[in-house]
């Protein structure tokens, strides 16, 4: 018997009212096999249930052993969402003690397909969806008593998932996924949480003609209705649980930003697309610093893709630089930023405001050589002679042989993320990289690959996903009680994911700790993040101590609990 069963047994008893089939179709209350005798006495459950009486551990396994036997990747898939509408506990036990088999399984990279096959697989309720036509009901909606017990949301409104764009209602996977794992990393209850999608249409015209789709089968909505659309929800939101930390999640980069900036002082909310991305990739650059040995402020960095991710990644890592002693422009002249019309400069069509202050001098680049008018990576790699190169553009193959070669001409280990997610919108494949580099680049991705073999040994590819960040930043928000989410807090996120970097006493090591690690370092980055939120005057818990015994009451471990009829 494991410590979560074990401790599970000592637990006070749950009062439960269901019975029967109706307690056994609940998801979150439901331990098929493992009811105890007494229970099924109690519950109307005899003849219902197999006579056997089993464990969580013997659920696990057998689940397992069912997981292997399905054939693909989205089948595994469609397979852990059914066994989470069926037993969360187990679901939960199965994710936790298997993080790095499933992890790719219940996210990215097989999350991208789950979204667009979410009409064909969908089953059963999960979450809420806000569809543009119930836009006078959303508070009548959010305010039933089942979601009483919220304290934090995930919501999408599936306009730009992963790299595979406008998905519509089936973007309900990823806050369905997200929250997945403020469970599993964060150790943040499943009765806390509830994944959110804003149903304003689609502009997918293969999801409007699929006369399965769930969606609202109508153009997305734009312009002041959507506007006032979200407006609604977010003013429902606060009503209904003032103290609630709200996550955007792929919204499009336009839409992502201004958001997040309109309501970032009204409530406690953040988006991981653009803060989240930030703080992992500058954690993992931090480590390939270790390795490299050259510092932070000496990097020349090159961001492919300037929306909001590529935005968020650069201003964070320019405070990193700024804590060296620079000036901000001084940090801001590390950046070299390409974005659809090439690099960005001062001439630059279509730039907005929050990408000026990265747009280069027109004299500075009026003598470089140029393939044609635009200025493309391939001329940036030249003429700037790069040390690190990021993606997250959603362009498959942006990352060019020709680029990556002349970026290793001028640096010994060029460091090379491709971040952009799924699978099949990275901007290169590490097992290229490093063919083009001779095996000397540092590569970090957004999605899992296997290792790479270089010369008969094998080089592991870091996943430089979110993962590691937003479960325990969320801990710590809950915990802390914050107001708000400060820029601090998530960079003190970051930082403390530094200091669980392998490379920190290890230069041979990988650049980022097993994802089977998240967990527990999820507990440490939600204490650094709780104790920021206490210098910054945001926290609602009296002091650290306070903070520390509320981090402990938020973190659940999966493991059946004892039930009592509830009268």
């Amino acid at each position: 018997m494991n410590t979560a069963t074990q401790s599970a047994a000592t637990e006070t008893p749950v009062q439960v009212s269901l019975s029967g089939l109706d307690l056994i179709y609940s998801s979150r209350l439901n331990k098929g096999t493992a009811f105890p005798d007494h229970e099924r006495d109690i519950f109307a459950l005899h003849g219902l249930l197999p006579p056997h009486v089993g464990s969580l551990d013997e659920q696990v396994e057998r689940r397992n052993r069912a997981l292997a036997n399905q054939p693909t990747p989205f089948e595994k898939y469609s397979f852990l969402r059914d066994l989470q509408d069926t037993n969360e506990t187990l679901f939960y036990a199965l994710l936790v003690r298997n993080v790095e088999e499933m992890l790719p399984l219940v996210y990215t990279p097989t999350v991208g397909e789950g979204c667009q096959r979410f009409s064909e697989i969908w089953r059963k309720p999960r979450g809420v969806f806000l569809s543009y036509p119930n836009k006078d009901r959303v508070a009548q909606i959010l305010g039933h008593s089942r979601y009483d017990g919220v304290k934090c949301i995930v919501v999408s409104d599936g306009e730009r998932i992963l790299g595979l764009g406008d998905q519509g209602a089936g973007g309900m996977g990823i806050p369905i996924g997200k929250m997945a794992l403020y469970t599993a990393l964060g150790g943040i209850h499943p009765e806390n949480c509830v994944p959110i999608l804003l149903d304003v249409g689609t502009d997918n015209e293969e999801r409007l003609n699929d006369p399965l789709y769930i969606g609202w089968r109508n153009k997305r909505v734009r312009g002041q209705e959507y506007d006032d659309f979200v407006e609604t929800f977010v003013s429902a939101v606060k009503a209904r649980w003032p103290h609630v930390l709200l996550q955007w999640e792929d919204f499009a980069g336009a839409n992502a930003a201004r958001l997040l900036a309109r309501y970032r002082d009204q409530l406690c909310t953040f988006n991981d697309d653009i803060q989240g991305t930030a703080a992992i990739a500058a954690s993992t650059l931090v480590s390939a610093v270790n390795v490299t040995g050259i510092p932070l402020e000496q990097q020349k960095i090159v961001v492919l893709g300037f929306g909001s991710a590529g935005l968020g990644i650069t201003n964070l890592l320019a405070q990193f630089i700024e804590d060296k002693g620079l000036s901000p422009e001084e940090a801001r002249s590390h950046f070299y930023a390409v974005d659809r019309y090439g690099l960005i400069t001062e001439n630059t069509k279509d730039v907005h405001p929050e990408q000026k202050p990265y747009a280069r001098k027109a004299q500075e680049v009026q003598g470089w050589k140029r393939s044609g008018d635009e200025i493309t990576l391939l001329d940036v790699v030249r003429n700037v002679k790069p040390t690190v190169l990021i993606g997250v553009s959603g362009q498959a193959g942006a990352f060019t042989e020709e680029a990556v070669r002349e970026m290793a001409r001028h640096t010994p280990r060029p460091v090379i993320f491709p971040l952009s997610n799924p699978t099949s919108r990275s901007e290169a494949t590490p097992k290229d990289l490093l063919a083009w580099t001779d095996g000397r680049a540092l590569v970090g991705t957004g999605s899992p690959f296997d290792p790479v073999d270089v010369g008969g040994k094998k080089i592991h590819i870091a996943q430089t996903n979110n993962s590691y960040i937003f479960p325990g930043l969320a801990l710590g928000i809950i915990a802390s009680k914050a107001r708000r989410v400060t820029d601090t807090m998530v960079k003190a996120a970051a930082t403390e994911l530094i200091r669980h970097l392998p490379t920190q006493k290890d230069k041979q090591a990988s650049l980022l700790p097993p994802i089977s690690d998240a967990r527990p370092i999820g507990r440490f980055i939600a204490e650094a993040v709780g104790k920021q939120a206490i210098k910054d005057g945001q926290a609602q818990v009296a002091d650290e101590a306070a903070l520390l015994r509320e981090v402990n009451a938020n973190i659940w471990e999966p493991g059946y609990v004892p039930y009592e009829r509830k009268s």
